[in-house]
């Protein structure tokens, strides 16, 4: 048996494992209920030995199992804290780090993609991979430029080297079905919680992140859009082709160091930093960085934000939908009948469906609290609180959100909006998010 079947046999038992255990924790949970410990006390258990035993997996894979704990790692902050807390550095873990590929299957990509003569392209390669993400590693190097400098050496600059592990397209859909099975261990760890659409898109993006030239497109559009942005730094596209992106290097510190020790200040100024990509991009680029997990982005010693990953992206050439904006605003003034139409008018209440306008109102004014005023610090608290709002099945709230529909053209910007949110209660950034709203949202006018 060759190394990579090994691997996959690997990494399938480990995942097909994940429910046995889960199933046997259930068991003992029932059991103990019999014998008169509070119940309570049982979902507890459970939820600790399931979520140790889940992030220590994924933790442990590459492919999507561990794209899919990069996402689902941006939710931490809504777990509740006796859960998150012991798991909050194998989270961190899952999106920053894998184990990395050898170094010579790493040469034999770069053969492949680049040509035998690879070498020449660069003056330094760096063998050990400086970071590693779901579907490939980053390798540092200096890429070789024309002329030589005054000492005769040859010109150079520091550049990323991304190379895709072979097989990383079988390793992605066989994961994402393997854990398309474990929706009961989510709900478990966070009753309410479903990852079957969160699984459903990442396996349709797939196509899309393996290909590093569509990527080098969208990273070459964003660096247009904020060439010599104050704010925001674009690293330039030096090569690519399909399973090797060669980028500007980019130093700063990562976001998860800032989320974990970094200070009131840093942490207000990235949620800020943050906010204003996420509201921006649409306008300025045509479109959506759709995977905020926090390794994608760097605070670089100038303030600015670095952001290094444009794999996973949404094509919005007419921007923001206005609607968004629109709605957002009418319901912080409390029109409740002019929601109900806007949010009729675009799919999210059927046409013909009866449904309370002032219900529909209190469900989602909670929601807006981050730009009822001007300066709103995101915790994680709040959206622990908002989770389990919208999570209880006794909730009120609960019971009005399962009129309402998601219509497909909204999925991926709810996802990303959400991803964001998750990130920014991680930083618990204070930030006068409503300015932002109202400088880059379409259709959301100043509230009075």
């Amino acid at each position: 048996m060759t190394d990579i079947p090994r691997r996959a046999v690997s990494r399938t038992a480990k995942l097909a494992a994940l429910p046995l255990g889960f199933a046997g924790r259930t068991v003992l949970g029932m059991g103990k209920r019999v014998t008169g410990l509070a119940s309570d006390v049982i979902s507890a258990e459970i939820q600790q030995r399931t979520a140790e035993q889940l992030f220590s997996v994924l933790g442990q894979l590459k492919g999507g199992a561990m794209k899919f704990g990069q996402a689902l790692s941006v939710f931490e902050a809504a777990l509740p804290e006796e859960i998150a807390a012991p798991y909050r550095q194998a989270l961190t873990k899952l999106q920053e780090a894998a184990p990395p590929l050898p170094v010579a299957s790493v040469h034999k990509v770069l053969t492949e993609q680049l040509g035998p003569d690879w070498r020449e392209l660069f003056v330094e390669f760096n063998d050990v991979p400086a970071a590693a993400a779901s579907i490939g590693q980053v390798h540092r190097a200096r890429w070789r430029e024309p002329g030589f400098d005054e000492t005769g050496a040859p010109n150079s600059r520091d550049v990323a080297v991304k190379i895709q592990y072979p097989g990383a397209g079988d390793a992605l859909l066989a994961d994402l079905k393997q854990l398309s099975r474990l929706g009961g261990m989510f709900r478990a760890i966070q009753p309410g919680l479903d990852v079957k659409p969160l699984l459903t898109e990442l396996r349709e993006r797939i196509t899309e992140e393996l290909d590093y030239e569509l990527e080098a497109e969208s990273q070459r559009a964003f660096a247009a859009a904020y060439a010599d942005d104050p704010e925001i730094y674009i690293p330039q596209v030096v090569d690519a082709s399909p399973r090797v992106l060669v980028t500007e290097w980019v130093t700063g510190t990562p976001l998860a160091d800032i989320i974990r020790e970094g200070t009131e200040e840093e942490r207000d100024e990235a949620g800020r930093l943050m906010a204003t990509l996420h509201l921006s991009a649409p306008q300025r680029a045509g479109l959506l960085h759709a995977d905020p997990h926090p390794g994608n982005f760097r605070l670089l010693p100038d303030g600015r934000l670095g952001v290094i990953d444009f794999g996973a992206v949404a094509r919005m050439p007419e921007g923001t939908p206005e609607p968004i904006g629109r709605i957002a605003a009418t319901a912080l003034r409390g029109d409740a009948d002019e929601v109900v139409a806007g949010l009729r008018s675009e799919g999210f209440i059927g046409s013909a469906d009866e449904i309370d306008a002032e219900g529909v109102l209190d469900f989602i004014r909670p929601m807006l609290e981050p730009i009822a005023a001007d300066g709103f610090r995101f915790t994680r608290a709040w959206l622990r609180a908002e989770a389990g709002r919208l999570a209880s099945p006794r909730s009120p709230t609960y019971q009005l959100s399962r009129q309402l529909n998601l219509p497909p053209s909204y999925l991926l910007i709810h996802r990303v909006t959400l991803g964001s949110i998750g990130v920014l209660c991680q930083l618990e950034a204070k930030a006068p998010y409503r300015s932002i709203l109202e400088r880059w949202l379409p259709g959301f006018a100043p509230v009075a």
